[in-house]
C-alpha cells in the first residue's frame, strides 16, 4: 500500500510500525509546509494523521477507506519539528471502525488529535496474498 501512496511518500513520511488496528508515522516539517504564520499547515498535520489511521485500518489487509474524521489542533507544528502520529483501533464491527489518532512533536507535546471513521470493502484485499 505504501509504495503506492504518492501522497505520503512525497511529503516525507516514514512508516514506523504497522499492526492490528495500529499504525505509527513521522514526518519532518520542512519549510514548503509552512503557512503565513510559519507554522505548520493545519492540512499537513491532518495527512500525516490521515495517512496513520489509513495504514491502521487497512491493516487486516482488506480494503478500508474513511467515511469521516474529525481534527482538533492542541498546538502548532514548527520548522524542523518532527511530528509522529500514532493510530489505534477503538472499535470495529462489520464493515465499519473507529480509530483515535494523537500527534506529537520530538518533545512529546500534543499537536493534535483525530477521530476517524471506517468503513471495509468486504472481499477486497490490499495486498493479493
Amino acid at each position: 500500500m505504501f509504495a503506492n501512496d504518492q501522497a505520503s511518500k512525497g511529503l516525507g513520511m516514514v512508516i514506523e510500525a504497522v499492526g492490528p488496528g495500529y499504525a505509527k508515522m513521522h514526518m519532518a516539517v520542512r519549510e514548503d509546509m509552512l503557512n503565513g504564520f510559519r507554522i505548520c499547515h493545519g492540512g499537513f498535520i491532518t495527512t500525516l494523521a490521515d495517512s496513520a489511521f489509513a495504514f491502521s485500518c487497512n491493516s487486516y489487509n482488506e480494503q478500508t477507506v474513511a467515511s469521516g474524521i474529525s481534527v482538533d489542533f492542541m498546538a502548532p507544528g514548527r520548522p524542523g519539528d518532527v511530528l509522529t502520529a500514532e493510530a489505534r483501533e477503538v472499535h470495529a464491527a462489520g464493515r465499519t471502525g473507529v480509530y483515535d489518532i494523537t500527534v506529537t512533536n520530538q518533545s512529546g507535546e500534543l499537536i493534535a488529535v483525530m477521530r476517524g471513521k471506517s468503513y471495509r470493502i468486504k472481499g477486497r484485499p490490499v495486498v493479493e496474498l
